[in-house]
């Protein structure tokens, strides 16, 4: 450990220090409790700073070593410096099985969260994991894998927190990352867990030397390469899951203590193993440390893992230019030939004709008290103007959402782009809850306005990363995702304020199609037809981008004017859907794959089709949000994330080396 570490780590402790001491200063008129902290003998600021204030600050510096250390473990066994409980979806996948387990089945949780949390991490992981075994743990490949398996448990859980609403301030609180302590048993928990993953990483220490050297030279060497990262992994997977149980998702600090550690001169494997504890432990307790600070100034206590997240998505950014391992996550000739339809004409009023006679059929069939039923001709004149509105909008949010994939995608020529993956749907979120806190009383035009302008900025940030560092496609698809977990955790912050707004972004989140009028519905199917048409006019670009810039220069492509331009329509097709589905839904993701596999091979036939698939999939998840827990409507995102899950994972799992 070199001087300039030495002085670093003391500089941030000092922070820390300072800041605890600001918080606890308030509560020390009444002096120092006695040590035997007996509650009988102090009064009620003596007892908040005992059992609330100073347990609070040693789980701080608890939580945030096992997650360092938990980090430091995962890059070392997977060569992977972007690699930590987050970005591989391993916290994710507790709070999925936590929120699920509180709702549906609470009586798992009699012996406390851990086992829970610890499965959830576990069965995420295993995902991920065997995603990336079929591309030899390529490090793209590992992160993407795991943010999009991450992002889609989140989405998940929180459209199911959300249709529950007596549990709904508690879990939003949870998922948040919050420290609040009441004791001291939940130091006492994760204190024994980092010394049992201090242990472990002391005895896998020289293995993971030796694994630094390939996975083919710790072969050669005699390693048992498998049973090394098995044990790894699970180590990793203790050490998060356990924080996430404790305290809940607390984003990015894996990700920051390792890095810093190297930055900070770490080279050895046994060295980073011991620093970047000691960062992960700073890094929470200075962002704790700055939450008490603003909740002293402000009498708001916001979620510390939400700021975590904050940082944790400029410093992925940071890191993007210094991965190594580029491969790219796939191609559509790793996912066999895709057929060409002779006459795509055909297979496109088809699929018309199909919207449309669901559309009359699901206004046509219902459930009542006593079951499901057929409307007689008098109820379905009267439901009409209730129920059409309202499957009128779903297709048209999903025709955009589809139509922005199937741009995104041919853009960047990159089979997993998305608007929830490129970031979009994230800077569509910012620019919706922006918009709600600068603007007195926003209507829908305004809400709308604000929702596209932020989706447009994400993407114009992307690509303007990507483009000064001539960036490779899939180095571009880990940009966006940091987008989206900044906008993440920007939600987190704003929803546990418990303001009037906050309240609106919640509802917002569930994603519902039930408020639309009829006005509101045609102009978003309007919206969707000049999308469709901007496409067409632009089917030249569009062929000829998933080329390369190289053959598009020779071909007299003006490039900037190109991409520029198809950004523009990408963020304004995402920014009017997201108003009312909410963040994430992947329409964008398994419509333009359904149309290609299909046979639409054109630019023009890919993107019609893909409007229609994702118009055909969104009337059917509204139709199941409508249905399913009759007579309460459940939320839209729920349906339309549970219909993206299983294409997401099957999709990942495909791909090939």
């Amino acid at each position: 450990m070199n001087f300039k570490t030495v002085i670093a780590l003391l500089l941030a402790a000092g922070v820390a220090v300072a800041l605890w001491g600001a918080a606890a200063w308030q509560l020390l008129p009444s002096g120092w409790p006695a040590l035997s902290f007996d509650p009988d003998a102090m009064n009620l600021q003596q007892i908040l700073l005992a059992f609330g204030l100073m347990p609070r600050g040693v789980i701080a510096l608890v939580a945030g070593a096992a997650l360092g250390l938990s980090g430091a473990l995962l890059q070392a066994v997977l060569r992977n410096p972007v690699a930590d409980p987050t970005t591989l979806g391993i916290s994710s996948g507790a709070q999925l099985a936590l929120v699920m387990a509180t709702i549906f089945a609470p009586g798992l949780l009699e012996h406390g969260r851990w086992p829970v949390a610890l499965a959830g991490a576990g069965m995420a992981t295993a995902i991920v994991m065997g995603i990336g075994a079929r591309r030899a743990f390529a490090p793209v490949t590992m992160v993407i894998a795991g943010m999009l398996v991450g992002m889609t448990t989140s989405a998940i859980a929180t459209a199911i927190t959300l249709a529950r609403g007596e549990y709904l301030l508690s879990l939003v609180i949870w998922n948040g990352g919050s420290l609040v302590q009441q004791d001291w048993s939940g130091v006492r928990s994760l204190a024994l867990v980092l010394v049992i993953g201090g242990v472990g990483a002391l005895l896998l220490a020289r293995p993971l030397r030796v694994l630094s050297l390939g996975a083919a030279g710790a072969s050669a060497l005699g390693m048992n390469v498998a049973n090394i990262r098995l044990a790894v992994i699970a180590l990793a997977v203790l050490l998060a899951g356990s924080v996430s149980a404790e305290l809940g998702l607390i984003g990015f600090v894996g990700l920051a203590a390792p890095a810093l550690a190297r930055s900070l001169g770490a080279r050895t494997m046994g060295q980073v193993l011991l620093i970047a504890p000691l960062i992960g432990a700073l890094i929470l307790s200075v962002c704790d440390g700055i939450v008490l600070t603003l909740a002293g100034a402000t009498g708001e206590m916001f979620p510390t893992g939400a700021l975590t997240g904050l940082i944790g998505g400029p410093l992925l950014i940071w890191l993007l230019p210094r991965l190594r391992g580029s491969t790219p996550p796939g191609t559509e000739t790793a996912e066999g030939i895709a057929p060409r339809l002779e006459r795509p004409a055909r297979l496109l009023a088809g699929l018309l004709v199909i919207a449309l006679l669901l559309t009359v059929l699901l206004v046509w069939i219902g459930r009542v008290p006593q079951g499901w039923a057929v409307l007689d001709w008098d109820s379905f004149r009267a439901f009409l103007p209730l129920r059409l509105p309202r499957i009128v909008a779903a297709a048209a949010v999903g025709a955009l959402l589809a139509m922005a994939g199937a741009i995104l995608q041919r853009l960047t020529a990159n089979p997993l782009a998305s608007p929830e993956v490129l970031g979009v749907s994230g800077g569509a979120t910012i620019g919706y809850v922006v918009t709600l806190f600068t603007v007195a009383t926003p209507g829908l035009g305004v809400q709308t306005f604000g929702t596209m302008v932020g989706g447009a900025l994400a993407l114009v940030l992307v690509a303007t990363f990507a483009r000064r560092r001539d960036m490779p496609a899939e180095r571009v698809l880990l940009a966006g995702i940091a987008v989206s977990a900044m906008a993440a955790a920007f939600l987190s912050a704003v929803m546990a304020t418990g303001s009037t707004q906050s309240w609106q972004v919640l509802a917002w989140l569930s994603g519902s199609s039930s408020v639309v009028g009829f006005g509101q519905a045609i102009a978003l199917a309007a919206l969707a037809v000049l999308v469709l048409i901007g496409a067409r006019m632009t089917r030249r670009w569009l062929q000829i981008l998933p080329l390369g810039p190289e053959v598009g220069s020779g071909l007299g492509l003006p490039l900037d004017k190109a991409r520029i331009g198809l950004i523009a329509l990408a963020g304004i097709a995402t920014g009017a859907a997201t108003v009312l589905v909410g963040p994430v839904s992947f329409v964008g993701l398994m419509a333009p794959h359904v149309s290609r596999r299909i046979g639409f091979a054109r630019a023009q036939d890919h993107v019609a089709g893909s409007a229609l698939i994702g118009a055909l999939l969104m009337i059917a998840a509204d139709f199941g949000a409508r249905m399913a827990g009759f007579p309460y409507e459940l939320p839209l995102g729920l349906f339309a994330s549970l219909l993206g899950a299983p294409w997401l994972i099957w999709l990942m799992m495909r791909m090939k080396r």
